[in-house]
């Protein structure tokens, strides 16, 4: 299996400044997006170090790997790398009062064959587009998530709710916050979308569906939902990271095997 990465941030209408943010290491694929909280620019912060720390750690640790390492290897290899980016940010935000309270969602996935192992903290959210159909591959650690898992919301009920962005985990806000982890497997032709809430809570599962099944360009892609969102207000920053699973091809498989003979 083959993946395609590409990102896109936006700040959106209403704010100046964007805390979101989105890395990714196509070499190792790694994809890791962010959406931070706090006063100032704070949040900026908290996403902008959980990206780059994720990044830069666990691609190095990919990269020593190899393709040797197992899921239950780089389960915990993720495991580690996102407690010591908690860390750091708990850290930071506790010796700087500037920073204080600052945390950060974590949408975080290691690609590998046909496989994804997929990490996230708080209500930023991974899509899978296959087959025509959309599915939310993660569950919000929300309020809102959890009053619609005890029965006192309705799907429709929530749409509108005002306690859409209290989250009830995040990383940086604690010294030891849980990874949610889960390992699903991928088929060729399968579209993952990794996103802020700045794009759920602005266009409906129809509506992305609808970009996502389109002939256009993943880069092209990733430029409609950030626009539909910002036609539908914009109210928040806006970032998505695309992964695209398709097929290696064989006969270059081959003639790489060959070569190394």
């Amino acid at each position: 299996m083959i993946y395609t990465f590409v990102s896109k941030s936006d700040p959106g209408r209403a704010r100046e400044n964007n805390e979101d943010s989105v890395a990714f290491d196509a070499a190792t694929q790694l994809g890791v997006l962010a959406d931070g909280m706090g006063g100032y620019n704070a949040g900026e912060v908290a996403s902008g170090m959980a990206t780059a720390f994720i990044k830069s750690e666990m691609a190095r640790w990919l990269s020593e790997a190899g393709k040797q390492a197992n899921t239950r290897e780089i389960r915990r290899a993720l495991e580690i790398c996102v407690d010591n980016a908690n860390r750091s940010v708990f850290n930071a935000a506790i010796s700087n009062a500037q920073y204080s309270g600052m945390g950060t969602t974590l949408v975080v996935a290691v690609f590998q064959d046909a496989k994804v192992l997929l990490g996230h903290i708080g209500d930023s959210r991974c899509y899978r587009f296959r087959n025509s159909e959309l599915t939310q591959v993660t569950k919000d650690h929300s309020l809102l998530q959890e009053q619609i898992d005890a029965g006192l919301l309705t799907l429709e009920q929530a749409a509108t709710s005002s306690h859409k962005n209290l989250v009830t985990r995040a990383l940086g806000v604690e010294d030891a916050v849980l990874l949610e982890l889960n390992e699903l497997d991928v088929e060729a032709g399968d579209l993952f979308l990794m996103c802020s809430d700045g794009l759920s809570d602005m266009a409906n599962d129809a509506e992305i569906a609808t970009v996502l099944e389109s002939q256009m360009p993943m880069a092209q892609k990733a430029d409609q939902l950030i626009s539909l969102a910002n036609e539908h207000g914009g109210r928040d920053n806006i970032s998505v990271l695309l992964i695209q699973a398709g097929a290696a091809d064989k006969r270059r498989g081959l003639i790489s095997r060959l070569l190394r003979k």
